[in-house]
């Protein structure tokens, strides 16, 4: 290891708290690509003139988006997105969406969408974030793959034998073991927040039922910068919001997006999945930022804002090889997704070219709360058994860290964030329908976290409950 390696991870000893927020099917240069376009960052690889696709015989062409409400959600299967990244040419999007509306019936739809682009007003935390801290324009998902084997890697290193959802008729109900098994092995406090279950109660079933100081709400009240909402929730379950502002989160904060609009404070979907609109997205990360900023930990935290998987947008960059544990097709990454990373001790308009993937989540928190779980030889723990940590595994190991980032002299006092709260506090929010995502019918991974939810419910998790 290089005396440089040494400092980054040296680094991370100026962090006690990680706040990972994932989000959902958006691709780096539809998110963040206007950077370079038209926001002068010529510093960053994101969109530029010129770059286009060609579907039967028709040239389309990248563009602004009107709306921030899509009401196309791309194919994202595996053999969509192959056909995406054409072996690296990239210029598959279009083609994979006009199959796609081909075999939804969709006979009127413009196919070209999936080029589209948002810009600074579209996404004012995202344009915050990238002046004031860190843009990583090297991020990719970790397969070229779907929502569950993409949250997969990030929460345990592997997938489960597929880059695609389980079929309809199974539940997407995994016996994967997660990283925060080594966070418990040493008594390490983390937490994850949700609107709806927590996924890492679909993921690792150590973790199904119960466990329930480990799972919270991300709100109890709404937003704060929204009105008291009149609802019934469990007030003795801690909130992100509110032990964010007390100084009491723990060292690994997990957030995860309102997937569906059943959560009992019926918070429109902000998970940033096709319909749902953006703007409630940004509302969602505003919310964590501002939280943070305005908390007595912020001089001591690290908060990522990523995405599981591109959703079938356009990303110009070809995925790179990378090594794995598991056969041929997990070892190309997936297509480029948006990370953010947020501290008092990033420099601010920083962008990094290294490479990373959602095992550098897990790279990031063991390294410094649990720097064992990365020996070689495998981990030996005494208490064995189906609960017991296991090894990371070769993604983990391979992965770049975060420290690098963190290289700032001395941590800087939180921006200021008057307009975007300002914004956010006089945006008109309409309430959801509650048998559909915005007012809308139900998308695939809604339907799989729903189905989910009833069966953790059969188990005997209470309804309601995170």
């Amino acid at each position: 290891m290089s005396l440089q390696d040494d400092q980054h991870v040296a680094n991370l000893d100026r962090i006690d708290h990680v706040v990972v927020v994932m989000l959902e099917n958006r691709s780096f240069d539809q998110m963040l690509g206007y950077l370079s376009l038209d926001g002068g960052r010529t510093d960053i690889d994101g969109l530029r003139h010129g770059l286009r696709n060609w579907h039967d015989c028709r040239r389309y062409e990248i563009h602004h988006l009107q709306t921030t409400a899509l009401d196309f959600d791309p194919a994202h299967d595996s053999a969509s997105i192959d056909m995406q990244i054409a072996n690296g040419a990239m210029d598959g999007f279009v083609a994979s969406a006009a199959a796609s509306m081909a075999a939804r019936g969709i006979h009127d739809g413009d196919p070209g969408c999936v080029l589209g682009y948002y810009d600074a007003s579209d996404v004012p935390a995202y344009d915050h974030f990238a002046a004031e801290f860190a843009v990583c324009d090297r991020w990719f998902s970790s397969i070229a793959g779907s929502t569950f084997p993409n949250r997969l890697y990030a929460l345990t290193g592997g997938a489960a034998g597929s880059r695609d959802e389980r079929a309809g008729h199974e539940l997407p109900l995994y016996h994967r073991p997660s990283f925060v098994r080594h966070l418990d092995a040493l008594g390490i406090a983390w937490g994850w927040y949700s609107f709806d279950p927590g996924i890492l109660r679909f993921v690792d079933a150590s973790y199904r039922l119960g466990h329930r100081n480990r799972f919270g709400y991300f709100s109890k009240t709404g937003l704060p910068w929204r009105s008291r909402l009149d609802v019934e929730v469990n007030r003795s379950i801690p909130s992100f919001l509110e032990d964010a502002a007390a100084g009491t989160l723990p060292a690994v904060s997990w957030i995860d997006p309102a997937f569906t609009n059943f959560n009992p404070l019926g918070f429109p979907v902000n998970d940033d999945h096709a319909p749902a609109d953006l703007a409630d997205g940004q509302d969602l990360v505003l919310a964590t930022y501002d939280a943070l900023a305005s908390s007595p930990l912020w001089e001591r935290c690290l908060m990522l804002v990523v995405y599981d998987e591109h959703g079938g947008f356009y990303d110009h960059v070809p995925p790179p090889a990378v090594v794995d544990d598991g056969p041929a097709e997990f070892r190309r990454y997936g297509v480029r997704v948006p990370a953010m990373v947020v501290s008092p001790w990033v420099r601010a308009g920083t962008v990094t070219h290294t490479v990373f993937d959602h095992t550098s989540i897990i790279k990031t928190i063991l390294l410094r709360f649990c720097p064992l779980a990365l020996e070689l030889p495998p981990l030996r723990h005494p208490r064995l058994g189906p609960t017991a940590p296991r090894h990371v595994g070769l993604r983990v190991m391979q992965a770049n860290h975060l420290g690098e980032l963190l290289n700032a002299e001395t941590p800087r006092p939180p921006p200021r964030r008057d307009a975007l709260l300002h914004r956010a506090r006089t945006r008109s929010v309409a309430v959801p329908e509650r048998s559909t995502a915005n007012g809308r019918a139900r998308n695939d991974l809604q339907q799989y976290i729903l189905a989910a939810t009833r069966e953790l419910a059969r188990h005997g998790h209470p309804g309601g409950e995170p």
